[in-house]
C-alpha cells in the first residue's frame, strides 16, 4: 500500500484488505468525491475535517486520471461504494454488535438495517436517525453519550459529504479518552445498495463512470455538481504532490 499527501489530505491507495487494516487501527476514513474536493478552498471547515482525517481513499476516478496524465502518478481507484459492499460481506455473525451505524432518516435506518440483515448482522439498536446539523458547527451530545455506552468497533456515517466528515471528527476527538472506534464516512454508498439511490452498475465503477451512472439518473442534479469538478484541473496544477511511501 502507498499513501501520498495532496492538498495537505492524506490518501491511501492500495487495495481493500490493505486499507481495511488500516481502517481496523481505529480514526476517520474519508471519501470525498472531486466535487467535494473543488470546494475545499471555499469551504474551511470542510477541509479542515478531511486534513483531521487519518485518510482519504481514492474514490474518484476523474481525480485517478488527474494525477495520472498531470502527476505520473498512477493511482488505484477503490470508490467508497466497492469499499462498503466489500467491507460488510467481510463481517461475520460475532461481529454483529460492533457495528453503529448513522443514518439520515427513519427511512433510510430501515433499509440499512435489513441491508446488515440479509448479510448476516444484527444491528440491533445500533442505529441512530441523525438531526439536521448546523452548517457551521457540528455538535451532538445525545449520540456522543450514546457510542460512550456501546462502544462500537465501526462507525458507518451515512450521511451527506461536508457534514458527515465533520460530524467523524467531532466524534473521533470527543471519544479518544475512552475508545478509539473506526468511522466510516462512506456517505451515499450505503443507498446506492439500498436503492434508495439509482444503483451504480459494477461495470460502470470500475470504469471510473460512476459519475455518468448519477447523472443519468438525475441529470438535475448531478451534471451541475459534476462540471463543477472540473475546477480540479487548475487546482492541481498549483498544488505538489507528496508521494510518502
Amino acid at each position: 500500500m502507498r499513501s501520498f499527501k495532496l492538498f495537505d489530505i492524506k490518501f491511501v491507495d492500495g487495495s481493500f484488505t490493505e486499507i481495511k487494516a488500516e481502517l481496523d487501527k481505529g480514526g476517520v476514513m474519508v471519501v470525498p468525491a472531486a466535487p467535494a474536493l473543488a470546494t475545499i478552498y471555499s469551504d474551511s471547515k470542510y477541509y479542515d475535517a478531511l486534513k483531521s482525517s487519518e485518510f482519504a481513499i481514492m474514490d474518484s476516478g476523474f481525480l485517478c486520471l488527474a494525477l495520472r496524465f498531470m502527476k505520473g502518478y498512477k493511482a488505484q481507484k477503490l470508490s467508497g461504494l466497492t469499499f462498503l459492499r466489500l467491507f460488510i460481506e467481510g463481517l461475520d455473525t460475532r461481529q454483529s454488535g460492533q457495528v453503529f451505524l448513522i443514518d439520515p432518516s427513519a427511512d433510510e435506518s430501515a433499509l440499512n438495517k435489513e441491508l446488515f440483515s440479509n448479510a448476516g448482522i444484527d444491528i440491533g439498536e445500533n442505529q441512530y436517525v441523525a438531526p439536521m446539523y448546523d452548517s457551521y458547527d457540528v455538535v451532538d451530545d445525545k449520540l456522543l453519550s450514546i457510542l460512550q455506552s456501546k462502544r462500537p468497533k465501526y462507525i458507518v456515517i451515512n450521511l451527506g459529504g461536508g457534514i458527515q466528515e465533520r460530524l467523524g471528527v467531532y466524534l473521533k476527538l470527543n471519544l479518544k479518552a475512552m475508545y478509539r472506534p473506526s468511522i466510516l464516512c462512506t456517505g451515499a454508498a450505503i443507498a446506492f445498495m439500498t436503492k434508495v439511490q439509482a444503483p451504480i452498475p459494477k461495470l460502470f465503477d470500475d470504469l471510473y463512470l460512476g459519475w455518468l451512472a448519477r447523472c443519468i439518473s438525475d441529470p438535475a442534479t448531478f451534471v451541475p455538481r459534476y462540471f463543477g469538478g472540473f475546477r480540479l484541473i487548475g487546482m492541481l496544477r498549483k498544488t505538489q504532490l507528496e508521494v510518502e511511501s
